[in-house]
């Protein structure tokens, strides 16, 4: 009762549901031009939330998390050029129902199972989140210096498939974190004589850059998407006989999304193409599979959804992100002055509330706009492509300007898009990178707090049994990371990889 009154009154005495409203909105557009991911429409938003309170601009982030997994399906199966990664296992049924005519059904389909999805997944961030948080409330600064080592150990070790890439995008980060002023000390390092410096480099500018700007310098250079129908603008929902066949991948998509959702460095992608697999294995009717499948749609858009919300039970229990969208959240977090983790639920306990009212209002949302939004969203796709990436990147300039008027922030996120160019074309992982700015000072301050609690003993890392049991789960995962890329065979490519490549 506690929640659901906290979210009321979070709800109704801020700017929330005109947010989520408006996220969701941004998020079907940005979610529908392929190549603009979930963590880029987000980023383009980051700028703009600074002036906002903390609630509002929380829950716009979130919601646009929530449409822009959703708006990766709409060109996934009208053009098969899937909008989100996680709408890629979407695109081989959905554009087999869209040549067979059936474009409208399968749209509705995918609203339907997102709607589902994404309920099922807010509850689970419902009840999960606060009791993991009140575990967390006991640890110390050595335990939470080992909560970073993990949180960075673990997606670099998941991200990209190399494991020194991933360890080398992480030490980039910190090294972005190391900017400034030291944490305890107060003396200044790696300003180069600066002032602008002083601060040290802001994460959301890090986000921006490495997100929205080095994609636009990617789509540069690629060629553009294919134009969508605009008879194919008649969204048609499943009837209840439809809604009984889609009961069994819809749940298995929803428990698969789970799982996925709060293991860091796994997301929608991973949790699309398991479902499908698992869909196809379960379903009463599997030969229709790749053929135009009601059941191959509604399993991965009802996994891509529930981790909209599963995703977030990492970041608000412990602090750590486990996909690049939650990593922008954690900057929305930042911009406002708020830490994610267990002492959130004590200090800001009406935003964790806001964000879970929020959350509701912006799957409702989903619903309403996306009976109305299909007609624009198709009107963008068939935009030539210069003009999209020239706007997109006006927006993202003139938001990181905005903040501060300083032109000197501006270049920086310009260069950090460029080094996220390079980095993207040597298929270096970004997300590690973006960790270790993200939990940069959190690491460090509790490395130095520690130190000065031990006067300067290292052994209090082992001696603190939280401290000792995270550092050894980092230890094991990166070994495990070692193990699988130099000594186990190449495994065998999935057969719906193979699909969506063809």
């Amino acid at each position: 009762m506690e929640a659901l009154s906290g979210a009321l009154h979070a709800l109704f005495n801020s700017w929330a549901i005109p947010g989520a409203f408006a996220g969701v909105m941004w998020g079907i557009l940005g979610g529908a031009i392929p190549g603009i991911s979930p963590s880029i429409a987000m980023a383009l938003l980051l700028p703009l939330t600074y002036g906002m309170e903390p609630v509002t601009a929380i829950v716009l982030l979130a919601s646009t998390y929530v449409g822009a997994e959703y708006g990766g399906s709409i060109p996934a199966i009208l053009i098969r050029t899937p909008g989100t990664n996680s709408a890629a296992a979407t695109a081989i049924d959905g554009y087999a129902m869209a040549r067979q005519g059936r474009a409208g059904e399968a749209l509705g389909i995918s609203l339907i199972a997102g709607l589902v999805g994404g309920l099922f997944g807010l509850a689970v961030l419902v009840l999960a989140t606060e009791p993991l948080a009140m575990v967390a409330l006991a640890f110390t600064p050595p335990a939470y210096f080992a909560l970073g080592i993990l949180g960075i150990s673990v997606i670099a070790s998941l991200s990209g498939g190399s494991l020194l890439k991933g360890l080398l995008a992480a030490a980039l980060g910190l090294m972005f974190a190391m900017v400034g002023s030291d944490p305890v000390s107060g003396v200044t390092r790696f300003t180069f004589g600066h002032p602008d410096l002083l601060g040290g480099i802001k994460p959301l500018l890090v986000m921006v850059g490495l997100f929205a700007i080095s994609e636009m310098l990617a789509q540069i250079s690629q060629p553009a998407w294919a134009k969508a129908s605009a008879e194919h603008a008649r969204l048609k929902l499943p009837n209840l006989a439809m809604m009984r066949r889609l009961f069994k991948p819809t749940a298995i998509g929803s428990v698969i999304g789970t799982i996925e959702g709060v293991t860091p460095g796994a997301g929608g992608t991973v949790a699309a193409f398991m479902s499908y697999s698992e869909a196809k294995r379960w379903s009463n009717n599997p030969e229709e599979f790749g053929k135009g499948s009601p059941e191959a749609i509604a399993a991965p858009e009802a996994a891509n959804n529930v981790v909209t919300s599963t995703a977030l039970v990492p970041l608000l229990s412990l602090g750590i992100p486990g996909s690049n969208s939650a990593a922008i959240l954690l900057g929305g977090f930042l911009i406002h002055g708020l830490q994610p983790g267990p002492l959130l639920f004590e200090r800001a306990p009406e935003v964790v509330y806001g964000l879970y009212g929020g959350l509701f209002v912006a799957n409702i949302a989903m619903l309403l706009l996306g009976l109305v939004i299909l007609t624009p969203c198709i009107w963008l796709v068939n935009r030539p492509k210069p003009w999209m990436i020239a706007f997109i990147l006006a927006l993202a300039l003139s938001g990181v300007y905005s903040i501060h008027q300083s032109m000197f922030e501006v270049g920086l996120v310009i260069g950090v898009g460029v080094l996220g160019y390079i980095l993207r074309f040597c298929k270096v992982p970004l997300l590690p990178m973006v960790l270790g700015v993200v939990l940069g000072f959190m690491i460090e301050s509790n490395y130095r707090r520690s130190l000065l609690l031990s006067g300067g003993d290292l052994q209090i890392f082992v001696t603190d049994n939280v401290s000792l049991g995270l550092l050894s789960l980092a230890v094991v995962l990166t070994a495990y990371s070692l193990w699988s890329e130099f000594f186990k065979s190449k495994p065998v490519e999935p057969v719906v990889a193979k699909e969506v490549q063809a």
